[in-house]
């Protein structure tokens, strides 16, 4: 028995690690675009770009570490049934529970690491990226900035900008706000660039070629358009700083950090379902290995698939479906329609229980 079972553990660990690379080199190769884009387009420090790099591991093992442990249950499992394996272990009068027992419980051990991970080191991680971000902001300003969207990172001001090459921006559109009825003045460039000065907390523009809206010294809520060359002003990094660096968002809290700031909202009234919600979503997810394994298991020695590719496809699929339940289950949570803490728990309820009552029929039979 204990042969077997070895045997068993053998055949999941293998396929294990294999699947957790894999996954967690492909989630990384589709940022390595980004990634070298900051390098090469934008100038920033490779140093900068590779902490970026290594705090977005922790974050994605959160989700490669239940894929990868239930494509290593199909994998193992599917090629033990598809060799009738199987089979003959259950010809033997060999109880088949006895044997995928340890690979359940793998599977809880990776769920209380998950725990953990969620608690402790994502947060963290979660933290100092947007730390980085920030840091990066104040040396290279147009490496934090993105072409196509409005920019409201500055005080007073808010930027459009079509294209940034580096610290060179092009067609350059910026908004000064008047307050309520009262029309936003107006600057426009062809051209632009930036010139940082950190020890200020200021950065300097320049805009070259374009107009600008200025104030009728007559009637100063009226302007006239003053064409110009070149023109220089002085954007304030603090209203971006007090927001990235300053404040945790929930992601960037731990555990208890969401119950102390939870104690707080509830004195002053305030709902606190998301908060509720975000500590449900760290435990939840971390079981999600535990009980995509419960499932996967039944599932991959009825199907008696050993092909790699089929496997991966229907590891996603039901990957897809855990995540479209758990989406909707947040949704619903947030909206005040379900209890929090039995909300974020739905998927790992249902398909728990599918996978429970397969296995039970599947070990009883």
């Amino acid at each position: 028995m204990k042969i077997l079972r070895n045997y068993f553990l053998k055949e999941f660990i293998g396929p294990l690690f294999l699947a957790l690379g894999v996954l967690t080199f492909v989630m990384i190769l589709g940022n390595l675009i980004k990634i070298a884009d900051l390098v090469i387009n934008k100038g920033v420090e490779i140093t900068s770009v590779l902490k970026l790099l290594a705090f977005m591991i922790p974050y994605l093992l959160t989700y490669t570490l239940p894929i990868a442990a239930l494509t290593a249950v199909l994998l193992s499992l599917g090629r033990l049934s598809s060799d009738n394996e199987i089979v003959a272990i259950r010809a033997s009068g060999i109880n088949l529970f006895s044997l995928i027992l340890p690979l359940l419980i793998v599977g809880l051990i990776l769920s209380l690491i998950l725990v953990v991970f969620n608690d402790r080191v994502i947060p963290y991680a979660h933290y100092a990226s947007r730390k980085t971000i920030v840091e990066i902001g104040v040396k290279n300003p147009a490496a934090a900035l993105e072409p196509g969207i409005f920019i409201n990172s500055f005080e007073k001001y808010i930027l459009f900008i079509y294209r940034i090459d580096k610290d060179k921006l092009s067609n350059v559109r910026i908004y000064e706000p008047q307050g309520e009825d009262k029309p936003a003045r107006t600057i426009i460039a062809k051209r632009g660039e930036f010139i940082v000065v950190p020890e200020k907390n200021m950065i300097k523009l320049k805009l070259i070629e374009g107009t600008s809206d200025e104030p009728d010294p007559e009637n100063p809520s009226n302007f006239y358009k003053l064409n110009f060359k070149n023109y220089f002003m002085t954007l304030n990094l603090s209203q971006m700083q007090d927001k990235d660096k300053i404040a945790k968002k929930p992601k960037d809290m731990t555990i208890q950090e969401l119950r102390n700031e939870i104690k707080k909202i509830k004195k002053e009234g305030i709902d606190p379902a998301p908060l509720v919600t975000e500590i449900n979503e760290k435990i939840s997810l971390a079981f999600s290995s535990f009980v995509l394994m419960l499932f996967g298991m039944p599932l991959a020695i009825i199907t008696r698939r050993r092909e790699k590719s089929i496997n991966f496809g229907i590891a996603f699929l039901i990957v897809g479906v855990y995540y479209l339940m758990l989406l909707g289950s947040e949704a619903l949570s947030l909206q005040g329609h379900l209890d929090p803490r039995f909300a974020m728990w739905m998927p790992n309820i249902v398909l728990g229980l599918i996978g429970g009552i397969l296995t039970y029929r599947l070990c009883a039979s």
